[in-house]
């Protein structure tokens, strides 16, 4: 008599990908930011920068047209070329800010839960004093005092984002320093390093991408706004918050040049949030059916 067979376990990633299939919304924001993704690859190889830059006053301020789908700014140049070459900034910006803003807010927040003590009153109190100082405000004294440039945007915005990941990690890691197979790696002798990394780490990861998605979302905000400021990338590089800044005193007369910058920075926002939201569906056990 054949016996039924049994279907293979599914791994957690199988799983949680299955599940965030299923949410149109995250799925949603998942397709437009691998549209933007590739749209903003291809670009870059169809188009020489100096094509983006390059000024065209007998084009100067089109309308959307067949020729130009976004019209032309004050300086004849393609918005749409622009828009789309631009993303590599906004993109760059939200993503390698938040992965120096994980690495760096779990390795503080990892050591200060596990080692407690002094170790954690030093690395709590530094991180209180941080996150009192609203984030955009940290972010601007840092550029100022450090210079305006891709690199000194970078470093601010990192250091204003380090905090938030280090508690999340430190409560998590807290709640399990004290478990029996964190002991039991103490007492084999197994090196603190390796502890905190490959055993009481992993357990904030779910969390942490979570956040990490969320906060891509947040950090293309707010480098967009310290370049409207002028306190970002200059003009003429092609970054939304700038081309915002300088689109503002056509915004009544040409209002395409304004609206399709906007329009970018807060799809690509709502898109990281949706995804980000997903996430925490997919990766929360209460919602397993």
């Amino acid at each position: 008599m054949n016996q039924p067979s049994l279907g293979k376990p599914i791994s957690p990633t199988a799983d949680m990908w299955h599940r965030l299939r299923r949410n149109k919304s995250a799925m949603f924001g998942l397709i437009v930011i691998a549209v933007i993704i590739v749209a903003a690859i291809m670009t870059e190889f169809a188009v020489s920068y100096s094509t983006v830059i390059e000024t065209n006053p007998a084009q100067r301020l089109l309308s959307p047209s067949a020729s130009h789908p976004f019209g032309t700014d004050d300086m004849g140049r393609d918005i749409l070329v622009r828009v789309l070459y631009g993303a590599r900034y906004s993109l760059a910006f939200g993503i390698i800010c938040t992965i120096l803003s994980v690495v760096f807010g779990s390795i503080l927040g990892a050591v200060s839960a596990f080692f407690g003590g002094k170790v954690d009153a030093v690395i709590t109190f530094i991180l209180d004093a941080v996150i009192c100082i609203p984030g955009i405000l940290l972010s601007l004294s840092l550029v100022a005092v450090l210079g305006v440039g891709f690199q000194n945007l970078i470093i601010a915005i990192t250091i204003s984002s380090i905090p938030s990941f280090a508690r999340i990690v430190r409560s998590i890691v807290l709640s399990v320093v004290g478990q029996d197979y964190i002991e039991a790696a103490r007492a084999i002798g197994v090196s603190n390093a390796r502890t905190i990394f490959v055993h009481a780490l992993p357990n904030a990861i779910g969390l942490i991408i979570v956040n990490a998605s969320m906060n891509v979302a947040g950090l293309i905000m707010a480098a967009a706004g310290l370049s409207f400021i002028g306190m970002g990338i200059q003009p003429p590089d092609p970054e939304w918050g700038a081309m915002l800044s300088n689109a503002l005193k056509y915004m009544r007369t040409y209002p395409h040049i304004v609206v399709f910058p906007g329009l970018a920075i807060v799809l690509t926002a709502v898109s990281f949030n949706l995804l980000g939201d997903g996430l925490s569906e997919a990766l929360d056990p209460r919602m397993k059916e």
